[in-house]
């Protein structure tokens, strides 16, 4: 008997409740308003408890450690702050090429879910599921890898040494990602995570994370929140800077979406809500408003959200700082235009 039928469950689209779970998710499943419940603040933790350190390309924004993220959320849930999404940044922890520490029990993200829900349980807990912070390389998945034999001389002893690269064309290893990627998620959710959130761009990776849930008892207590249309862009800068993940060779545009490929975010939409997507992301934001009027078309059931993202926010930041605009109502057009192309929640 398959796990699948062990749970009842013989086809993912039976799988509704981990779309409305929890309050904050439940409002997002409403009509268009924008509301605080609508916005998600992205936090990078890190490896260095004590740590509260500025990240100068994102003005205001800092990389917070276990001991000090308290310090950034009291104010913020004082304010009405309703859902978070954690970003782990290594710095004394070594990388690989795996990604081995992505999900370390001990780690900042997994540590960081078990303290947020600890001490503000009515926060509504996220986690980028993704590789990039945490491999040697940079990139979102693993590379291929290559067996090299060598012979010890001394004492004859054969072993073998896996080498990893990436392709000529530019293309990672979809299947060994996936199912490592799956297996970040499976742990972020098992720590208490409320919604685990591929950012990855592999192919296959909602299927087999929904799948895992299923296999796992979770699907019915986990949001999976695709970025679906994810696009190579430039605006991202600023956040490889925040999460020290910039590729140490090549670029991500065999895996993330061209940037003028309207039919390729259609389809990667469409595909991630028949493998299982509960929210459905278009990133960035502002240059991209027409992908998230598709969205809505594509998917007017599920809940919309859009990436307002770290070269958009410094854009809007410094300009209202060098007095193009004031910041406030700057901020908010921004976010009603999102609304009005169709996003339920934001996050930026």
């Amino acid at each position: 008997m398959s796990d699948m039928k062990k749970h009842n469950m013989t086809d993912i689209s039976s799988i509704l409740q981990g779309g409305y779970h929890h309050p904050t998710i439940r409002q997002w499943q409403s009509e268009h308003v924008l509301r605080k419940s609508s916005l998600m603040y992205p936090i990078f933790v890190t490896d260095v408890p004590d740590i509260e350190e500025e990240i100068l390309s994102l003005p205001g924004q800092k990389r917070w450690g276990l001991k000090t993220l308290p310090f950034l959320l009291k104010p913020l849930v004082r304010k009405g702050l309703k859902s978070v999404i954690l970003f782990g940044v290594p710095i004394i922890t070594p990388k690989d090429a795996t990604g081995s520490k992505a999900d370390d029990p001990n780690g900042p993200v997994i540590q960081a879910v078990k303290l947020i829900l600890r001490e503000f349980p009515e926060l509504y807990v996220a986690c980028d599921v993704c590789l990039c912070e945490y491999t040697d390389h940079g990139h979102c998945g693993m590379k291929y890898h290559r067996t090299m034999l060598f012979l010890l001389i001394f004492d004859s002893v054969s072993i073998f040494l896996s080498l990893g690269y990436l392709k000529q064309d530019g293309t990672l290893d979809n299947v060994g990602s996936v199912k490592r990627i799956a297996e970040v998620a499976i742990n972020y959710a098992k720590a208490g995570a409320h919604c685990v959130a591929p950012s990855d761009m592999m192919d296959g990776r909602i299927k087999a994370i929904k799948e895992s849930l299923i296999r796992e008892g979770l699907s019915n207590k986990v949001t999976l929140m695709s970025y679906s249309a994810k696009f190579a862009s430039s605006f991202y800068g600023p956040f490889r800077d925040a999460a020290n993940s910039a590729p140490t060779f090549g670029n991500r545009k065999c895996y993330q979406l061209p940037p003028n490929a309207r039919g390729l975010a259609r389809r990667a939409i469409v595909r991630d809500l028949g493998e299982g997507a509960d929210v459905i992301m278009v990133k960035p934001g502002m240059p991209y408003l027409d992908i998230l009027r598709d969205a809505k078309e594509l998917s007017p059931d599920v809940p919309i959200a859009v990436y307002q993202v770290s070269g958009e926010f410094s854009m809007i930041y410094r300009a209202a700082e060098a007095g193009v605009f004031t910041l406030e109502m700057a901020v908010r057009e921004s976010l009603e235009g999102f609304i009005r192309a169709g996003e339920i929640m934001n996050k930026g």
